[in-house]
């Protein structure tokens, strides 16, 4: 698929998408619940098809019910020998845990980049917790037995957060005493702030101290059989069109809270750092055009934020640094290198160097052909920026947005158009 951009202002309103880091850990706590979970406000992209396919695999029922999802559980109780993440990093991290609650042999499997991200930590990782694990030189696919066990257990954060979220949510299901799992190194720990928030919106236990040391307690309040969820606003796929008002006009987004725990809110921050016009009121978000200034951004907890930061970067006056550039190798591209290399062909400077990102605003955007090298992400900061280059910009592969933002090129055409 291949989408065709021209450079215009925009203006209007648009609802900001479920949030599929939200989504994906509902699902799984829904999966342990014993009992009725009613997901409100459900995502549909294509990572949150696969959540929703995993849980279905392991044991639980799904059901649609207008525009809401009714799951029902019994715990981990799988119905096939065979799963698949998708190319989701964050389901891959979070289900093999849970997977491995159980005493069946589970073949994990996945699609695309995820296939040659690394998984040495569950090869390390999951058998000093008494499950047998097998991969491919630590890569998919993978296959678990357990029963695992929660157990002390000391681990390294640097790669991903996404690791302890699916340990969290594993120990706080099967630990029947007090464990600790104590972390070194931890990044992004907003979205352990994320785990932790939904753990306990099912009645779990999971305190930290200076998210070094994270105790579990058994679970020991029954919730009522049924339990509602509301999937939040995404701030990760908002921050594509937040940034749009930024460099070219208006935009209005609704349904974001402000008090989330997602690492993505701080986009406010880097908008603010910028110079842009920012209204803040309740569940709506408001950025307006204005000179725009270059910004020192250490993204190391929010490394999602690289692209649209990115695009609100060339269109400041003098050098953007972002920190944190490390945390990009294993997405779904390279996406350091992608960015420098994609939105080089739009006569934009990027340089890395260390942990750092440099990128030189202040250029003439020129229009070009550029492709998503499969990154939804990428998708979108192209797009974003294209509003202000110089001619036409066309990128291939668009339909990489369907794994976290199926409706962007609706939503943009309608803010190109001034329409809601």
């Amino acid at each position: 698929m291949k989408v065709t951009i021209e450079p215009s202002a925009v203006k209007g309103t648009i609802h900001a998408p479920a949030s599929k880091s939200a989504m994906q850990r509902g699902c799984a706590a829904a999966l342990l619940h014993h009992g009725i979970t009613e997901i409100i406000n459900p995502g549909m992209c294509n990572d949150d098809m696969a959540a929703i396919d995993m849980i279905q695999k392991l044991g639980a029922e799904v059901q649609q019910d207008n525009g809401r999802l009714l799951i029902k559980s019994k715990g981990v109780r799988p119905v096939s020998t065979t799963v698949n993440c998708g190319e989701s990093g964050l389901g891959i991290r979070m289900f093999t845990p849970l997977a491995a609650l159980s005493k069946q042999d589970i073949i994990i499997q996945g699609t695309g980049s995820l296939l040659t991200r690394p998984m040495d930590f569950f090869d390390e990782i999951l058998p000093r917790l008494g499950v047998s694990v097998k991969s491919n030189n630590g890569k998919l696919p993978l296959t678990v037995k357990g029963p695992l066990v929660p157990q002390d257990i000391t681990i390294d954060g640097s790669l991903s957060s996404q690791f302890l979220t699916g340990l969290l949510m594993a120990f706080a299901s099967g630990a029947e005493k007090q464990v600790t799992i104590n972390v070194s190194n931890l990044k992004s720990k907003p979205y352990i702030n994320l785990t932790i928030e939904v753990l306990e919106h099912f009645g779990y236990d999971v305190q930290h101290i200076n998210f070094e040391q994270f105790i579990i307690n058994p679970l020991v309040k029954k919730l009522s059989e049924k339990i509602p969820y509301t999937v939040q606003g995404d701030w990760s796929g908002a921050a594509f069109l937040l940034v749009a008002g930024a460099i070219a006009g208006s935009v209005t987004v609704i349904g974001l809270d402000v008090f989330s725990a997602q690492a993505d809110r701080s986009i406010l921050d880097a908008l603010r750092l910028a110079g842009a016009g920012l209204e803040i009121k309740e569940r709506q978000i408001v950025v307006t055009q204005n000179e725009l200034k270059a910004f020192h951004f250490d993204a190391t907890d929010c490394p999602d934020l690289f692209p649209p930061l990115v695009a609100l970067a060339v269109c400041c006056e003098g050098t953007t640094v972002i920190d944190g550039v490390g945390r990009l190798a294993h997405k779904e591209s390279n996406r350091a290198l992608t960015l420098q290399e994609e939105f080089a062909k739009m006569g934009i400077t990027i340089t890395l160097q260390d942990d750092l990102m440099l990128i030189k605003g202040g250029q003439l955007l020129k229009g070009a052909a550029v492709h998503s090298r499969h990154d939804h992400r990428i998708a979108m900061a192209c797009a974003v920026a294209a509003l202000r280059a110089d001619g036409t910009v066309t990128v291939d592969d668009a339909d990489a947005v369907n794994k976290s933002y199926p409706a962007f090129w609706e939503d943009l055409k309608k803010i190109q158009s001034g329409g809601e």
